[in-house]
């Protein structure tokens, strides 16, 4: 592997957890744009969002996703990446790009289980199962856009990497 895999999808899909288990199953790097934004801006994404507002949260989101991208790694983005015409295009255009896509049942569970893990403020003020539900269905579409590959995301871990390395695999026998 030497192009990136990006991994997109909703809040709760499994892009770091899978993203760490083929990082480590290629024998390359993971990198998480949260992460890296939130380390290098040395703030949470809600301080973030509070004192610059989404806009500048998503100015800072575009410059993080252009500091990770590297050959052979593995990159975990924002649910929200894929709100930028630009950023779709650069993940497409400078690796591949995996939708991990899980229904908003699956999502919801996973989040309400974790609530710690969820380090962005809400974005709609609802229910987690409602705004999930909200969120997925304004963004899907643009996650298949920007997609070369949709993994159904609900399987377990170990199960969602063996269908994204199939997939690659596939991609580089053709």
């Amino acid at each position: 592997m030497t192009l990136p895999i990006f991994l997109i999808g909703a809040r709760g899909c499994g892009k770091t957890t899978v993203g760490q288990a083929l990082a480590q199953a290629q024998g390359c790097q993971f990198v998480d744009t949260d992460s890296w934004l939130q380390d290098t801006a040395q703030q949470t994404i809600a301080d973030i969002v509070e004192k610059e507002g989404w806009d500048g949260f998503r100015a800072r989101e575009t410059a993080a996703l252009e500091a990770v991208t590297a050959p052979s790694q593995v990159v975990a983005t924002g649910g929200g990446i894929i709100l930028s015409d630009y950023n779709r295009r650069f993940m497409r255009e400078n690796g591949t790009v995996v939708y991990l896509c899980a229904p908003v049942n699956v999502l919801a569970g996973r989040l309400e289980a974790f609530p710690e893990e969820g380090q962005r403020p809400t974005l709609t003020g609802k229910p987690i199962s409602e705004e999930v539900s909200e969120v997925l269905a304004s963004r899907d579409a643009l996650y298949r856009e920007a997609a070369h590959y949709v993994v159904n995301a609900a399987q377990p871990p170990a199960q969602v990497v063996a269908e994204i390395k199939a997939a690659l695999q596939l991609a580089c026998a053709s």
